[in-house]
């Protein structure tokens, strides 16, 4: 038996196999064109979402301990300490807690554990503390290196006073908080935040400004106060910029946050 062969069936000639190649590249480009700029897109809404989140956590911060400052602080002690240095800086002084004693007897010298008259469970290692005389108004830090509760004692061995104290001298834990602006990586600035006696931490990721102003008692607005007391209202402004470069460009984005706090601790 023989097989048959038809001669009207044929293959793709070269240039339809070109042609549909050619087809086949526009339509990938394109596909390939719409996912680059979607994920584009998406990275910049990351990125801005990011810088907002930081600035805004910032802002929070600051407000947070600008209206505490002054809060029940010994005479002795300054609420605030501004710095003009653009972008500025600010100290923040204020007592956190209830926890206070007194020492019952006079110190012998600077450096001997104080006697306190009252529980001292409230302190903690490592504290900072304020210790004054409410007679003379002096005082000074220290940080206590001890809590011996049974004999109401506070030892201080690493910052020994620069004199003894008298009965009825005051020990309170005072939180001091300094907030600036680290520009040693110019492409990454980030708001520091400095407990007293501690390395500065990183509170925030690529925040490149921060200013303050201050609305004094009489109404006017100024940049750096000198009569701390006359301060009702500082005046916050916080920058925060994108980690990335804008597409096509050798500049970031920048979203700028502005705020006011009013002092509730001041001018009473």
């Amino acid at each position: 038996m023989r097989c048959k062969h038809t001669s009207n069936k044929r293959g793709f000639t070269l240039l339809e196999i070109l042609i549909a190649l050619a087809i086949m590249g526009v339509v990938t480009a394109a596909v390939m064109q719409a996912y680059v700029t979607q994920h584009e897109n998406y990275l910049v809404q990351e990125d801005i979402s990011d810088m907002q989140q930081n600035a805004r956590a910032s802002l929070d911060e600051l407000v947070r301990n600008v209206r505490m400052a002054g809060y029940d602080l010994p005479p002795t002690l300054s609420a605030i300490r501004a710095a003009n240095t653009n972008p500025d800086t600010i100290t923040i002084t204020y007592t956190s807690s209830s926890c206070e004693s007194f020492l019952r007897s006079d110190m012998m010298s600077g450096s001997e554990a104080l006697p306190c008259s009252l529980s001292v469970a409230c302190f903690n290692d490592l504290e900072w503390c304020y210790i004054y005389d409410p007679d003379s108004g002096g005082g000074e830090w220290l940080q206590v290196s001890g809590v011996d509760a049974a004999n109401r004692q506070l030892d201080h061995t690493s910052t020994p006073l620069s004199t003894p104290y008298r009965a009825g001298s005051v020990v309170r834990p005072i939180n001091q908080i300094k907030y600036f602006i680290d520009t040693t990586d110019s492409e990454h600035p980030n708001l520091m935040m400095q407990r007293l006696g501690s390395t500065p931490q990183v509170y925030a990721e690529d925040i490149s400004d921060l200013q303050f102003r201050y609305r004094m008692k009489n109404g006017s607005i100024i940049d750096e106060p000198i009569l701390v007391d006359n301060i009702r209202e500082v005046l916050i402004s916080i920058r925060g910029r994108s980690q990335t470069l804008n597409i096509g460009s050798d500049s970031r984005r920048q979203r700028e946050f502005v705020t006011s706090v009013s002092l509730r601790n001041l001018g009473n």
